[in-house]
């Protein structure tokens, strides 16, 4: 479904009839055209409309991995991600968001709801003043909105992160395990995010293209510092679960070795009673204890003497 803002001499309006763009853009009008699917006659809009490159027009209709800036002189077309996370399966996934940017008109598209497009539609009902000031800053704004929806994420992220590493030291568990190498992937998946996107940000906010107005840059830089922020967050949080997951390697490492320690101690005190045990279990006629009548009680003595004097000399060299 295709929406069309307009502003224009008339005040702020909102579209869903297509048909009205040719004539909106010769009127002189500025326009925000938001799309939320891929429907059948988006190609042949963006190319005869909206007068966008074949190559453009590709990059739109399919997902790409990585956020990136491209200029194609009359426009500017950029890919951001948003990000969402799973509350179930805890997993990560990422929005795309298109967006192109001319001097007249700017072109939103994303598949299905988008936060940062509804909250900024949201924002032109109350004050049109973004769209009347021009495209670059309804680009702000819905940059803007993408950024601080990634701030809720790093709060979830620091809330899991800081529980890990209390269940690490407490019962460091399969699951526990199982929940630090989730939480990683996510973090990996965001950081590589992350560093394309920062850099796509960067080039906006340092003028770089003609399409973003001179007025608008600090407004981009704004955006720019948010996400430096994102991202130095994203950094400390992998460095934190790797951190975390050290602990949990060296937690199990020193119960193994208790769980060693303990039965190599067993096993050592038992070597000497069986060796008591066997001598007086061979039965030959000759043996001098064996038709002894307190050869029993000396026997079982004698192992329990030898055990509670391991035991202490364990104890004397702070082995127990």
């Amino acid at each position: 479904m295709l929406t069309v803002h307009v502003v224009d001499a008339a005040g702020y309006r909102k579209y869903s009839d297509t048909t009205l763009v040719h004539e909106l853009l010769a009127s002189g009008a500025k326009l925000w055209i938001d799309c939320d699917s891929h429907d059948g006659d988006l190609a042949a809009f963006l190319t005869n409309v909206l007068n966008l490159h074949p190559l453009a027009v590709e990059d739109i209709l399919q997902e790409r991995p990585s956020p990136k800036v491209e200029d194609y002189g009359d426009y500017l077309y950029i890919v951001a991600h948003g990000i969402v996370r799973d509350k179930e399966s805890e997993a990560l996934q990422t929005v795309e968001l298109d967006v192109v940017v001319a001097a007249q008109w700017i072109f939103t598209h994303h598949t299905g709801p988008a936060t940062p497009c509804e909250a900024v539609s949201s924002d032109l009902q109350r004050n049109p003043r973004p769209l009347e000031r021009g495209p670059g800053f309804v680009a702000h704004a819905v940059l803007d909105h993408l950024v601080d929806y990634y701030l809720p994420v790093m709060d979830a992220f620091d809330e899991e992160v800081d529980e890990l590493e209390g269940m690490v030291i407490e019962n460091p568990s399969r699951e526990v395990l199982s929940r630090l190498f989730a939480l990683k992937r996510s973090l990996q998946r965001l950081r590589r995010i992350a560093i394309y996107q920062r850099e796509v940000l960067k080039r906006l906010s340092h003028g770089e293209f003609d399409q973003i107005p001179e007025k608008a840059l600090p407004f981009f830089r704004d955006v720019y510092d948010h996400f430096v922020r994102v991202a130095d967050l994203a950094d400390g949080y992998r460095e934190l679960l790797s951190g975390a997951l050290d602990a949990y390697l060296s937690v199990t490492s020193n119960r193994m070795n208790e769980v060693m320690k303990a039965l190599t101690l067993v096993a050592t005190i038992m070597l000497p009673l069986t060796f008591i045990a066997g001598v007086y279990g061979m039965n030959f006629e000759r043996m001098p204890e064996l038709k002894w009548t307190y050869g029993y009680p000396f026997a079982l003595g004698l192992m329990v003497a030898v055990a509670i004097g391991m035991m202490l000399w364990f104890r004397s060299r702070k082995w127990l």
